[in-house]
């Protein structure tokens, strides 16, 4: 089994959280946070080799502001929510696209498209201070030195301590909880032999090779 080496509790993801990005795959709005989880061992650090997936051809980046919850309990209100925060970090949910529209279509649960071995890497954490804006944050990612992803925390349909409320409704924070809060547009395929790098203002920059 694989080690979570990174102490990761859990996994939350949040999709459909930038209005450029559904129009990209031509979604409506909705009307609350699409929350689905991913396994802690998806978790991998910056560096490691990730393998493409086989079960599936059309293999997607999609970069985000990743938050890593640090107390345990349920904020009360947006304000409170915000003395969860620990640190932050950029990270990406790998996705089989191909699979995901086939799933979809159907109207099957998603974690063989979304939850995959090394479906989620994360950079190097930042600690969070209050002189951070979380609500500007600059992010995105090149592959092969071209960028294909750039966006601002400023774009979210729903900010962060929102996402961490509608989580909370449900279930209890915990300390190393995750928190992957949503892709701009400009999602796209990655190739065996392919590096992808992704950057956060006032975090840092991180890249992974794709392998056979």
């Amino acid at each position: 089994m694989a080690k979570n080496h990174l102490n990761i509790t859990r996994v939350f993801c949040i999709g459909l959280n930038y209005a450029e990005h559904i129009r990209e795959l031509s979604h409506d709005t909705p009307a609350a946070p699409v929350i689905f989880m991913k396994p802690a061992t998806c978790v991998i650090g910056p560096g490691e080799k990730i393998h493409f997936p086989m079960h599936g051809k059309d293999f997607h980046h999609e970069v985000e502001l990743v938050v890593k919850v640090g107390e345990e309990g349920k904020p009360r209100t947006e304000a409170e929510a915000l003395s969860f925060v620990d640190s932050i970090t950029v990270g990406l949910d790998l996705t089989l696209r191909d699979i995901q529209k086939d799933l979809r279509k159907n109207g099957m649960p998603w974690e063989i498209s979304k939850a995959f071995d090394q479906s989620a890497p994360v950079g190097d954490f930042a600690p969070y201070t209050k002189a951070l804006d979380l609500k500007n944050i600059s992010f995105g990612c090149r592959v092969n030195g071209v960028e294909r992803q750039k966006g601002n925390t400023n774009s979210m349909i729903h900010g962060i301590p929102a996402l961490l409320m509608a989580v909370s409704k449900v279930w209890k924070l915990y300390p190393g909880d995750l928190l992957f809060t949503g892709t701009p547009a400009g999602v796209g395929p990655l190739s065996v032999g392919d590096t992808i790098e992704i950057y956060g203002d006032g975090i840092g920059t991180f890249s992974w090779n794709i392998i056979e």
